[in-house]
């Protein structure tokens, strides 16, 4: 009995061909150098908050590169907020953004006297207006219902750090329009004066109106963050603020222990 033939496909002489090794890793792109030399001499201390950095013209020369490569790499340290860049007079190490706590109600003016710098409240405005639908419902009001209303402008050496837009539940708060904001801020007369039992925090980031952006003397097309604070006493909302903060100027974060109590100093 004869068996079938059973075709085998035929194999070329010479061994089969692996799939082609990866390409090593790329060096670290020209213009992620530059940066990173910039980044190592500021975390190092040798360039401090406030130093000029070499021009644009010296870094070409430097690294042997193109004016748009060493544009890239000061654009993008700019967007980390580690520089900051001056039409027509040069770049500069950036200040160190201050950090506010996001487990407390902070006090803006302690904090920047802390870090030795001035503070100052400009207070634009306290008035009772009708609530919007909006205000109404974190203050659980009706629509129209009166509510008191108070702008300020928190600054630190100067420069407004903070637009603090802010909304008082008149049963909860009564005397607030009658207050002397000269002797202390809004936040700081209802923290003292106001019991309160919940807290809530919430951060977005936004892109300032050109009327907030006015305010905060910050260019309109730069973003900022903005901390939301509602407060409550026994389930009734006190209040309801808008912090408004200019992202290169300013951060918010929290160091805190497991049993979510914050961690001073």
């Amino acid at each position: 009995m004869t068996h079938p033939t059973v075709r085998r496909p035929h194999h070329a002489a010479h061994p089969a061909r692996s799939a082609p090794a990866p390409a090593p890793a790329q060096a670290m792109a020209l213009y992620e150098q530059i940066k990173d030399h910039i980044s190592r001499k500021i975390q190092e201390g040798v360039w401090r908050a406030g130093d000029r950095l070499p021009s644009e013209n010296d870094l070409v020369t430097q690294f042997g590169v193109s004016r748009m490569t060493v544009n890239r790499a000061l654009r993008e340290l700019v967007e980390q907020g580690r520089i900051v860049r001056v039409a027509g007079v040069g770049s500069f190490v950036a200040e160190d953004k201050p950090q506010s706590t996001l487990l407390q109600i902070a006090n803006l003016a302690t904090e920047i006297r802390q870090r030795g710098h001035d503070y100052r409240c400009d207070l634009l405005s306290v008035e009772r207006i009708s609530a919007s639908l909006e205000v109404a419902a974190a203050l659980d009001l009706r629509t129209g219902e009166s509510v008191f209303h108070s702008l300020c402008i928190h600054r630190e050496d100067g420069l407004p750090v903070q637009l603090e837009d802010r909304y008082v539940h008149p049963g909860q708060v009564p005397q607030f329009a009658q207050q002397d904001f000269s002797q202390q801020q809004p936040s700081e007369y209802l923290v003292r004066n106001v019991p309160f039992d919940q807290i809530e925090h919430v951060v977005d980031a936004v892109m300032p109106t050109p009327e907030q952006a006015a305010l905060l003397e910050m260019n309109v097309a730069e973003p900022c963050l903005l901390l939301t604070r509602r407060t409550w006493s026994r389930g009734v909302p006190i209040t309801v603020v808008r912090c408004l903060h200019p992202a290169s100027r300013y951060r918010l974060g929290s160091r805190f222990r497991t049993d979510g109590n914050p961690v001073q100093g």
